[in-house]
């Protein structure tokens, strides 16, 4: 439901999914089709049982999901808060750190 309070927009889209239980690699990728945009604040839910793979392997597999944008406002406030926690693994000094 889209109110104003709540301005969400969903739509499905097919995607792969690629999982990985290797010695190399161990993980999961999501490629939407047609190259969809995802931005802050934006959510994806991959429809579908749970993907089990054996070590040592790799699976790829075709399923739904479902994107829901995020509304401009919490987009922003994403950006804003995402800039200002970067700023704080930036370490400035002027000094020859000889006598810090």
């Amino acid at each position: 439901m889209t109110s104003w309070l709540n301005p969400r927009r969903s739509f499905d889209t097919p995607c792969t999914v690629e999982v990985s239980h290797r010695f190399e690699s161990l993980g999961a990728h999501v490629a939407l089709d047609e190259n969809l945009p995802i931005q802050p604040g934006d959510r994806v839910l991959v429809h579908g049982s749970e993907i089990r793979v054996p070590y040592g392997q790799t699976i790829t597999e075709r399923r739904m999901a479902t994107v829901t944008r995020a509304p401009w406002w919490e987009r922003a406030w994403l950006r804003m808060i995402g800039d200002l926690g970067c700023r704080e693994l930036i370490d400035v000094s002027f000094t020859d750190r000889r006598r810090v």
